[in-house]
């Protein structure tokens, strides 16, 4: 099990009790508002389980990991990456954070911790970081991360009938904050 500190967060592999999170998370319209029309239970449930299986860097899969309050083991949301390209050493990062894990810094120091660990793990040359445009709190995070504005990728993709514009960041890994 993989399991990685900061000094507010534990993140930690998938684990079958997480699977209420999971649910929650990824059917509340709110915090979904930006990514998509949240999906049936059936379907989420599909794609829990297919995370649960044993995770490898160049799967092109992406390792899920909960984030949990140290001490409290109160549940704050998913982060994690996957492999986009082995040949360049693209990495794209992402975190999904329940509302009471919001505001507090807890995506910036999730993500820290992540791209810090693949640096020492794999061989990343970037990091690629994607959020809707109209999404702020999430550019934030990545900027705060030391991520830098790429391009915007317009009308990318579509939630119900809105086409939705996308902020592509990047995160060299030598540029990484130590």
């Amino acid at each position: 099990m993989l399991e990685l500190y900061t000094d507010r967060l534990r993140l930690r592999t998938l684990r079958c009790d997480d699977k209420q999170d999971f649910l929650c998370l990824h059917q509340d319209p709110v915090i979904n508002q930006y990514i998509a029309v949240p999906e049936s239970e059936s379907v989420l449930l599909d794609k829990f389980e297919h995370k649960l299986a044993p995770w490898h860097y160049d799967s092109g899969e992406w390792l899920t990991l909960t984030i949990e309050e140290l001490g409290t083991d109160r549940f704050i949301g998913f982060t994690g990456l996957y492999c986009s390209n082995l040949t360049l050493g693209h990495a794209e990062v992402g975190y999904m954070l329940a509302t009471q894990g919001q505001g507090r810094g807890y995506a910036s120091e999730s993500l820290q911790a992540v791209i810090d660990w693949a640096c020492l793990s794999f061989d990343v040359h970037k990091f690629i970081g994607t959020c809707a445009a109209d999404n702020l709190a999430s550019g934030r995070v990545l900027e705060k991360a030391g991520f830098k504005l790429e391009g915007v990728l317009r009308h990318n993709f579509k939630i119900k009938e809105q086409w939705i514009d996308d902020k592509v960041y990047g995160l060299l890994s030598e540029e990484r904050s130590l």
